[in-house]
């Protein structure tokens, strides 16, 4: 950031009075600017014993599997954010979402949020952001060509979790996950 986006002024890194942490503050107006974490919220598209995925047609990991998931929109909920990104991905419905797995990704200023859901019917379709999406059982999965980490974990428990028939709520770091396996209690 160069300019301040209340007056146009140039803006300096510093440690605002009262404050813990450098931020970009404007040398004229002495506006404050907050950058947050941004919020990706995504789905877990059940259909019988299967999960849909998306190879991607953008970047980041261009032709890479992952689940249907996007930033989160200024006016939606989470559960939301969650269905649209399905909706526009996979062109696939979701219902009956339960939020699933936080994952705090601290290193890249992202919370990644997932839900359950179950797809209503065997429809879907290629997305914009999209080249291929399809339906996947457990040993089909293309576990080499998984776009993120934490597309993996997410199926991963998700594939553990089916097995017991409990889904725990879960929030973990994306640094912890990568230093502990999974354990299979």
């Amino acid at each position: 950031m160069k300019f301040c986006n209340q007056c146009g002024s140039p803006v300096t890194w510093q440690t605002p009075r009262d404050d813990n942490r450098p931020r970009f503050v404007c040398s004229s107006c002495l506006t404050i600017h907050y950058q947050n974490p941004l919020i990706v919220a995504g789905c877990v598209p059940v259909w019988g014993e299967s999960v849909l995925l998306c190879r991607r047609a953008i970047e980041p990991r261009l032709g890479f599997w992952t689940l249907p998931a996007g930033f989160m929109e200024n006016g939606e909920t989470m559960e939301q954010a969650a269905a649209r990104e399905t909706l526009e991905e996979a062109g696939a419905h979701v219902q009956q979402l339960n939020l699933y797995l936080l994952f705090d990704l601290p290193h890249i200023h992202q919370v990644h949020v997932f839900f359950r859901g179950q797809l209503p019917d065997a429809q879907y379709a290629v997305g914009a952001e999209s080249l291929e999406v399809k339906l996947f059982n457990q040993e089909d999965i293309p576990w080499g060509e998984l776009a993120f980490p934490t597309t993996r974990h997410t199926l991963e428990y998700f594939f553990m979790d089916r097995v017991r028939q409990a889904y725990p709520v879960r929030n973990e770091s994306i640094a912890a996950l990568s230093s502990n396996r999974l354990q299979q209690d």
